[in-house]
């Protein structure tokens, strides 16, 4: 019996090793397998999110696909969303004090996050919990006592701190009071494992270090790497334009998806996809022996992704487009039509309120860079003479026909 529960251990371990970074420690995670398996019962695994932005990428999906991992091995995933953190801010990474968010933001972005999380995580299996619950009744002694068990020399081992106090930049000691907050809401789980990005390595030990202040068994930190986004060079972000959606189009999902270094296919298939790890290294194998053209497994990179956030029809024709598009220079034939009633307009414009663009000024931008076409032809000139049934395109995959009214 016993032996039949250290294999299952080593089979749980093969599966939540997938694509971390840092696990602290491993040896209390296996601990903590053992005991569960042992007395039926599933480990609480804990998420904390402070609901700061409202669309979700595949950057944050490398965290949540480990989470349903979790809960495909029969454990418990508790979700936090830091409704009351969330005010404070989270300083990791921060060269400023972040500003605080409004209790009306809070909730906007909360409810943005519980509609797309469960893309990816099971229901059935999820635990949502907001912190005001608890952290809204702790009084001034209370949360005295919880600042009192943490140093300000142990604070500014933290690198963003740590840099801000060197350069005589302004810490704000509520900032202090953050990752206290967090591992607060691991004492009142009794949360057995916290998952992280790497970035989130201080906050997470802050909380292992409080539930042994408070007699607990310390939960395992467990990091997983920060995604780079379609550029293979920063971390995938919205303000940087180098981020997959996954409430995004079928068809921008594959065109971004090849637009990724060649590199990164592995770490992507990896990270943000379910395809079993055996099947990732032959084609890892057959890409670098040259039996598979990267082109070919980067098809099928994009084709899991839409499966798993649109469905598989989706994905048949957002290849079909793609290929008809760039193999083919065709127009696609289902493009958005707008009807336009003047005779000339201002390009940059048109193109931001059409969603061609993000801003007027990459619009502008779009243009200077010889990437705006005209029914075929590159357009640079930021004022256009509307016509009929004329084509506008935007760099590889955005498209749209007007219509004059």
């Amino acid at each position: 019996m016993e032996n039949s529960i250290k294999a299952t251990v080593e089979q749980q371990m093969d599966i939540i090793r997938r694509g971390v970074a840092e696990i602290v420690p491993e040896d209390e995670l296996k601990e903590k397998l053992y005991e569960s398996l042992t007395n039926n019962k599933p480990l609480r695994i804990k998420l904390g999110l402070d609901p700061t932005a409202p669309d979700i990428h595949l950057g944050h999906t490398v965290v949540l696909n480990k989470l349903r991992q979790f809960q495909d091995l029969g454990h418990e995933v508790h979700l936090i969303i830091g409704d009351f953190t969330g005010r404070i801010g989270d300083p990791s990474g921060r060269s400023e004090t972040r500003k605080p968010l409004t209790e009306e933001q809070v909730k906007a972005n909360a409810a943005t996050y519980q509609e797309q999380i469960f893309k990816v995580l099971d229901p059935s299996k999820t635990v949502i919990h907001f912190n005001s619950e608890w952290l809204n009744k702790l009084n001034l002694v209370e949360v005295l006592n919880l600042a009192g068990k943490y140093t300000v020399a142990r604070m500014l081992e933290r690198d963003d701190f740590a840099k801000r106090y060197r350069e005589n930049l302004p810490i704000g000691i509520h900032e202090f009071l953050y990752p206290l907050m967090q591992g607060y809401d691991s004492v009142v789980l009794e949360a057995d494992v916290e998952l992280g990005g790497t970035d989130q390595k201080f906050n997470l030990l802050v909380g292992r270090q409080l539930q042994k202040e408070y007699g607990l068994k310390p939960q395992v930190a467990l990091m997983m790497p920060i995604l780079e986004g379609t550029d293979g060079v920063q971390k995938m972000s919205k303000s940087l334009g180098n981020y997959i959606g996954v409430h995004e189009d079928a068809h921008e999902m594959f065109g971004k998806t090849m637009s990724i270094p060649d590199e990164l296919i592995i770490r992507y298939f990896e990270l943000v996809t379910r395809v079993p790890m055996d099947e990732i290294r032959a084609m890892q194998k057959a890409m670098e022996d040259g039996s598979m053209n990267p082109r070919d497994a980067k098809i099928r990179l994009a084709r899991e992704i839409i499966t798993m956030y649109h469905d598989a029809q989706a994905a048949d024709e957002a290849e079909k487009r793609f290929k008809l598009v760039f193999s083919q220079g065709s127009i696609p034939e289902d493009i958005p039509e707008v009807v336009e009633e003047q005779e000339q307009v201002w390009l940059p414009k048109f193109l931001h309120d059409h969603k061609l663009v993000a801003s007027t000024s990459e619009g502008r931008r779009m243009l200077q860079q010889d990437a705006v076409r005209v029914n075929g032809q590159k357009y640079s000139e930021e004022n256009l003479a509307v016509e009929d049934n004329m084509v506008i395109q935007v760099g590889k995959r955005k498209f749209i026909r007007i219509r004059k009214s």
